[in-house]
């Protein structure tokens, strides 16, 4: 067995990047750029008004209540482009260019709009200080700036800068195209009544998901019997159109495991086969003749969803060129007691929450093992209990990943 930390350092190491291609911006959300974005103007692209109000100079306040005459109107998109003289104001909404001139906004719930000899005048009603209200240009960025990197995931709040420098069409990394395929004489489809001794197959939904979340264009496969020469064909099928295959069960050292075998015939290269992990031990990664990664996971649906994120996953990122491509560890205190396993790394199901003090709080599941999918469907994070740590009570420091969700 190798450790959990060696098996992620190899998938990294034995992972290529995909071709670059470019998108555009509708249909970017959710892919990692592959170039740097660089802002094409100032942010703001002039001094901005921070709110409603007046631009007036300070120092003709200095002595409010002042009176003031309105010579214009600044709003968003519609500027008042003349330069303010002394004793003026501009009256100025939220967003809209400070006119030159003015060095301050005075809100207008400390104003009053007043007539004096029909002429519109504003009564400033408490003195400013230069640069109040104001962002001035450029405040947020400059023009040239580097905004974002290379590996960044597309958010939300990524297509806002975006489209605010211009980005009508970026590239990024292409999505890993993934085959998977769930084995087992026991299987039957969703939509059939399992009969005696035999399940419903979870896996191959399951892993499709978790394969979406990172990214992948997945097509998931027909069910495959316990059977070495149709698991090798369906196999070379899928690794012909596909980056990545992902089986699930048949990697043990039962009778009827037959994934390994299948492998063997095929003369893949293997990189491992057994993980030093609770659950999930009977791991296999390989690379297939064509050059097709291949991921072998167990059989139970709880050991699915743990090895899938912690090997397949990042090999899927990697490929998509992303800057982090694996869970991330957090530091949480334990809000009930977990076992950890002698000679395995233990990632165990939590729900995660907080303390009144802000601490992140780990809350062991109770679940019946890698086979408890019910169980484990609340689990928000795992906990990860070291080798060979026996009892660790509540209270005690831990090292949790958040699943993806």
């Amino acid at each position: 067995m190798i450790a959990v930390a060696d098996a992620i350092r190899i998938v990294q190491e034995q992972t290529s990047k995909l071709p670059v291609e470019p998108v555009s911006l509708d249909q970017s959300h959710g892919r990692f750029l592959a170039e740097a974005i660089i802002a094409d103007t100032d942010l703001p692209p002039f001094d901005r008004s921070q709110m409603d109000g007046y631009a007036i100079r300070s120092s003709d306040v200095r002595g409010a209540p002042t009176l003031l005459r309105i010579v214009g109107e600044s709003a968003a998109g519609r500027g008042w482009h003349q330069e303010m003289d002394a004793g003026q104001a501009v009256r100025i909404m939220t967003g809209a260019p400070v006119p030159t001139g003015a060095d301050s906004v005075q809100q207008v719930e400390l104003t009053r709009e007043v007539k004096v000899d029909g002429v519109a005048e504003v009564e400033i009603l408490e003195p400013v200080v230069a640069g109040r209200s104001i962002v001035k240009r450029g405040a947020e960025i400059t023009s040239g700036e580097t905004v974002l990197t290379a590996g960044e995931r597309i958010t939300a709040a990524t297509m806002a800068v975006l489209a605010s420098f211009g980005y009508a069409q970026v590239n990024v990394g292409q999505r890993p195209r993934v085959a998977v395929l769930a084995t087992g004489t026991e299987l039957v489809s969703v939509d059939q009544r399992p009969g005696q001794d035999q399940i419903r197959d979870s896996n191959n939904f399951s892993i499709a998901a978790y394969a979406e979340l990172a990214g992948a264009v997945v097509t998931r496969l027909p069910l495959a019997g316990d059977d070495t020469s149709l698991l090798r064909r369906q196999i070379t099928e899928a690794a012909e159109r596909s980056d990545v295959v992902v089986t699930s069960g048949g990697v043990s050292v039962g009778v009827y495991d037959f994934t390994k075998p299948a492998l063997k015939e095929l003369n893949a290269e293997m990189f491992f086969e057994r993980v030093a992990l609770r659950p999930g031990k009977p791991t296999v990664f390989a690379r297939l003749p064509n050059g097709t990664l291949f991921f072998g996971l167990p059989g139970n649906p709880v050991s699915v969803s743990v090895t899938f994120n912690l090997f397949a996953r990042a090999a899927l990122l990697a490929m998509q060129g992303a800057n982090e491509s694996t869970l991330t560890e957090e530091w949480g205190v334990l809000a009930g007691y977990v076992k950890g396993a002698a000679g395995r790394e233990s990632y165990l199901p939590c729900k995660l929450g907080t303390t009144e003090n802000g601490v992140l709080l780990a809350e062991p599941l109770k679940w019946g093992g890698s086979s408890d999918f019910v169980g484990f469907v609340k689990a928000t994070a795992l906990i990860i209990v070291p080798p060979s740590a026996g009892l660790l009570e509540g209270g005690t420091k831990v090292r949790v990943v958040r699943l993806p969700l």
